[in-house]
């Protein structure tokens, strides 16, 4: 499956942006989808992950309760809305799909597609 996120850009702490990452090549639909984001000489990091149905979700600590993980199967599109940023939040974010149909995976090794990531900055 190939992924294309978009929507990142700059915004000024506790304000808010929606990315987006469109897929295609596969039945979407039956994969579960996350988001992962990696900042400035840190290793990637878990965000959110969404199962197949959307019906299920799954978030880091960091983000509980600030960032939300949907999806439109129609639209081939995960989203991820992010409110009350923190400076902590810049970094790339990317999607990623998951290896096996049917699950909701939260760690790197659980995702065999990924996107080539979108920028995100708060600014203090």
């Amino acid at each position: 499956v190939q992924l294309q996120a978009f929507g990142g850009g700059l915004v000024q702490a506790g304000g808010s942006l929606r990315l987006s990452c469109a897929a295609s090549g596969r039945t979407f639909s039956s994969y579960g989808m996350g988001w992962f984001r990696q900042a400035p000489g840190k290793e990637r990091e878990f965000v959110a992950a969404i199962s197949w149905r959307g019906s299920s979700t799954y978030y880091a600590d960091s983000v509980k309760g600030r960032f939300t993980i949907s999806r439109g199967n129609a639209k081939n599109t995960v989203y991820l809305q992010m409110n009350s940023l923190k400076p902590e939040d810049t970094a790339v974010y990317y999607c990623a799909a998951d290896r096996a149909p049917y699950g909701l995976g939260h760690k790197a090794a659980d995702f065999g597609s990924w996107g080539q990531g979108t920028l995100v900055t708060v600014s203090s």
